[in-house]
C-alpha cells in the first residue's frame, strides 16, 4: 500500500466518520426526545457527548490533515475550485458543529437535573433542542457536498488560483 493510498484511506474513512457519527447522533437524540423521559435523554445525551468527543472531534481534528498531505501528494493546488469549496464548507460545517457540542452537553445536564429532581424536562430544554435539531440540517447537507466534491472533484470556475 502507497503513501497516497494510507491517506486516501484514512481520509475516506474519516469522511465517513463524520456522516456517520453525525446521522447516528442525531436518530439517537431525536428518538430519545420522542420519550420526553428525562433519565433516558440524560443517558443518551451522555453517550452522545462522548461519541463526539471520540469519534467527531478525532476525525474533524484529522480530515484536514489527511487532505492537505493528499493534496500535496497528488499535486491539487489547495486553490483549485472544488478543494477551495471543500475547505469553505468545512469552515461552515465547524461553525455550525462548536455550538452544538456545547448545546449537547448543555441538553444532557439539564436531563440529568430533571431526572434527579424527578420533575418533567423544562422549556429551556425544549428550546435548546429545537436549536440543536436546526443547526444539525446543513451541517449535515454541508458534509454529504464535501463529500460529492471528493467524489467528483468538479471543474468549478471559481477558486483563488
Amino acid at each position: 500500500m502507497t503513501l497516497e493510498d494510507m491517506l486516501r484511506l484514512a481520509h475516506v474513512i474519516g469522511a465517513t466518520v463524520l456522516l456517520g457519527t453525525g446521522a447516528g447522533i442525531a436518530f439517537f437524540m431525536v428518538m430519545a426526545r420522542r420519550s420526553e423521559n428525562p433519565t433516558l435523554i440524560a443517558h443518551v445525551a451522555g453517550t452522545v457527548v462522548i461519541a463526539d468527543t471520540i469519534f467527531t472531534a478525532t476525525a474533524a481534528i484529522l480530515q484536514p490533515i489527511t487532505g492537505y498531505l493528499l493534496a500535496r501528494l497528488i499535486g491539487w493546488p489547495l486553490t483549485q475550485g472544488w478543494v477551495w469549496l471543500s475547505l469553505l464548507l468545512y469552515v461552515f460545517v465547524g461553525l455550525f458543529w462548536l455550538p452544538v457540542v456545547w448545546i449537547q452537553i448543555r441538553l444532557r445536564d439539564i436531563a440529568r437535573a430533571s431526572a434527579d429532581a424527578g420533575s418533567a424536562l423544562p422549556p429551556q430544554w425544549f428550546k435548546l433542542y429545537r436549536i440543536w435539531f436546526a443547526c444539525g440540517f446543513p451541517a449535515f447537507f454541508a458534509v454529504i457536498a464535501i463529500v460529492w466534491l471528493m467524489l467528483t472533484k468538479p471543474d468549478l470556475p471559481f477558486g483563488m488560483g
